[in-house]
């Protein structure tokens, strides 16, 4: 199952692939493509009205699978508008966790962390940690968005991973795009990227374009590109490496250090490169929220470097030569929300 994810993640972004796989993969495409154009179409001419809360509601989200970059920016928001005064919800769909999305989480009331990452999952934990936001986790945003206003007297609800939950009215409409893998083969899933077709642009009020690469020339170019093409205001944001700390004592890890890379992130080729001034021995790359055994890291000799993201499932296990990498995101947040 793990050699066929990856043979599909190779297709989605090979922009001249074909094969027996990739004919396969196209045709449930075009079902696919059926029932996405029939939602939006629905919703486009408002025969389904999306519900509004009674607050400020931004999405943030992307076009395609996998890891743009959403959370950074997701934090970035958040901490300004708190800094501006406003009781901030983040409300997301909660994957990885071990708690039911089908239930109303409340993993942070902006002060108090409840559940631990196995639980609420890496990326909300990491967001409630990284914030002062309440963090909520429910497949119900609609009544997740409802629960904050009523409980914490929220006045702006940042939808993560929103673009495509159309029930939820927003104010901002965020689109995020991977300056790298950009729209990958530009097919429909299964056989590409795309959770809908590129005419969802139309829908959307802020472009960000996320840099994946050390140097930001490309997402720069990309960014005036795009904007001008679809005509709405267009921002870069950059991710530059910070430091690389132990997660148990903060100690940091002198540069040159020997030491393996692993993580579980959809698009790992970032994290490896921000470690050039690093001997790396060996890169270590799990699927996506995966869950670490001790085995595992036992079975890996030396320093491990990680990301944050998978720190926050690390620490728990309790070893002593787990680092991770400390990012800072270079973001316009102010005339992003303006």
């Amino acid at each position: 199952m793990k050699k066929l994810k990856t043979e599909i993640t190779k297709i989605h972004y090979d922009k001249n692939a074909k094969g027996l796989l990739f004919n396969a993969l196209k045709f449930c495409s075009i079902f696919y493509g059926l029932g996405s154009r029939l939602k939006n179409f629905l919703y486009d001419k408002a025969i389904i009205k999306p519900k509004k809360v009674d607050a400020y509601v931004i999405s943030v989200g992307n076009l395609t699978t996998g890891g743009v970059g959403k959370t950074p920016v997701v934090a970035e928001i958040a901490k300004y508008l708190i800094q501006k005064g406003e009781k901030t919800a983040i409300v997301s769909r909660g994957y990885g966790g071990r708690l039911s999305n089908k239930n109303i989480n409340v993993i942070s009331n902006g002060s108090e962390i409840f559940h631990t990452a196995e639980d609420a999952g890496d990326e909300p934990f990491w967001l409630a940690q990284n914030t002062n936001a309440i963090v909520i986790t429910s497949k119900n945003r609609i009544a997740a968005s409802e629960y904050a206003i009523k409980n914490f007297g929220v006045t702006k609800i940042i939808l993560d991973d929103g673009f495509q939950h159309r029930k939820l009215h927003r104010d901002l409409d965020i689109v995020l795009v991977d300056s790298e893998k950009v729209l990958g083969n530009e097919n429909l899933l299964p056989a590409g990227p795309l959770r809908e077709g590129t005419e969802a642009f139309s829908r959307m009020n802020r472009l960000v374009i996320v840099s994946k690469n050390t140097d930001h020339t490309r997402a720069e170019k990309l960014t005036k590109i795009m904007g001008k093409k679809l005509n709405v205001p267009a921002f870069l944001c950059k991710a530059e490496p910070d430091e690389v700390y132990n997660i148990k004592t903060g100690k940091e890890l002198p540069k040159g250090s020997k030491a393996s890379a692993m993580c579980a992130i959809g698009q790992p080729e970032q994290f490896y490169a921000f470690l050039k001034d690093y001997d790396i021995a060996d890169k270590i790359t799990f699927d996506d929220h995966h869950q670490y055994t001790k085995d595992e890291i036992r079975a890996i000799s030396g320093n491990i470097i990680t990301t944050e993201k998978d720190a926050v499932k690390l620490k728990p296990l309790g070893f002593d030569n787990i680092y991770t990498l400390r990012l800072k995101t270079i973001l316009d947040t102010e005339h992003l929300l303006s």
